[in-house]
């Protein structure tokens, strides 16, 4: 039931988060320090925000699509639009984890990511600690105006997809 004047969607995620989706996962380390966890030693909720976003980075990187190039090159930058983030299990002082980042959708101005934290040795196949789904748009670099995912970075992430290349 909706309180009176909420017009927006029935709470929940529209997809599990805790299930992901079936794409290929780029594997990104990191170990939690002593700056990253809070007096009870348990990580800090935002730096699951940051851990994504090194993670993000590195997999672009990882197929040739480093940043620099995408503003050099293509006068454009990506954007954080949209981050919805669950969390399930706390990441601890010393825990070694690893950030999974996985394409979801391409689309003409944004890109759809699953990006999830597990525990480093389980594969994929654990349990996750948290879980993101991350909208990112891509926009003109000087007027910050929407602008239209240049090739081949639309052709790369595209192939990455859980579409299986298709654009959703």
């Amino acid at each position: 039931m909706r309180a009176p004047g909420d017009r927006g969607a029935p709470a929940g995620p529209a997809r599990p988060l805790r299930v992901p989706p079936a794409a290929p996962a780029h594997r990104y380390p990191l170990r939690v320090y002593f700056e990253d966890t809070d007096a009870g030693g348990m990580a800090y909720h935002a730096n699951y925000l940051r851990w994504a976003e090194r993670a993000r980075t590195e997999s672009l990187r990882a197929i040739g699509l480093p940043h620099h190039s995408l503003m050099e090159g293509h006068h454009s930058i990506l954007v954080v639009r949209r981050i919805e983030v669950e969390y399930w299990r706390p990441a601890r002082l010393d825990d070694a984890v690893v950030v999974e980042t996985r394409v979801v959708a391409v689309r003409g101005v944004t890109i759809l990511l699953d990006q999830r934290m597990v525990p480093e040795g389980e594969g994929g196949g654990g349990e996750p600690l948290a879980a993101l789904r991350v909208e990112l748009a891509c926009i003109d670099r000087d007027s910050l105006r929407p602008k239209r995912i240049p090739e081949p970075w639309r052709s790369a992430l595209e192939a990455r997809s859980a579409g299986a290349g298709a654009t959703v």
